[in-house]
């Protein structure tokens, strides 16, 4: 079996965006190195039994600034979202049935219109937005997200995550190891070289 890095992520995420952002600049993005593992974080809290910083103020203050910090420091532009947090549920599950030609297109309007461009993603009227900027069939999208194995694989790849002590987003998992955070991304990094 080919080593590879799996990537769980959330578009709600701020974390999971400036991971990715990350990954993007170092040119990992197309190579069979990342595989990216969408999961629900809510659902992922509610297994593990964590309150999210969103719902705690002072977690919530500090997790806006250190976005912005680490935003800066890495010359990634963004904006914390006015409307965090939201549902990220429609997009995770639609993440799972975009065509494979056309994910990384998906994955990167997602991220850049809720963390860079301020944009409300749980709104209708935004994904299908973003859904024709992909050349998306809207009404395929929406029978699509709600066919029960769709959901079913969501609710797996969460539960999977959980089986495997992963508790937040983004998680990185190399060779069985879990490193967890966007600032762990190197140390994945390393592991994967070794």
């Amino acid at each position: 079996m080919t080593k590879s890095i799996e990537f769980y992520f959330d578009f709600i995420s701020p974390y999971s965006f400036l991971a990715y952002k990350k990954i993007k600049s170092l040119n990992l993005i197309n190579t069979n190195q990342i595989i990216y593992k969408p999961i629900l974080l809510g659902g992922l809290h509610n297994l593990s039994g964590i309150t999210a910083p969103a719902f705690n103020e002072r977690k919530m203050k500090n997790m806006k600034n250190d976005c912005k910090l680490i935003a800066e420091k890495n010359k990634i532009e963004f904006k914390w979202n006015d409307k965090f947090p939201i549902n990220s549920l429609y997009l995770m599950r639609g993440y799972l049935t975009v065509d494979k030609k056309l994910k990384e297109k998906f994955f990167e309007l997602c991220f850049n219109a809720y963390w860079k461009d301020n944009i409300d993603i749980s709104n209708e009227k935004n994904i299908i937005k973003i859904l024709n900027l992909c050349s998306i069939n809207e009404i395929d999208f929406f029978n699509n997200i709600k066919h029960p194995k769709i959901k079913d694989e969501l609710k797996n790849l969460t539960n999977q995550a959980f089986e495997k002590d992963i508790f937040g987003a983004p998680t990185f998992v190399v060779n069985n190891k879990i490193f967890w955070g966007q600032d762990r991304l190197d140390y994945a990094l390393d592991e994967y070289d070794n």
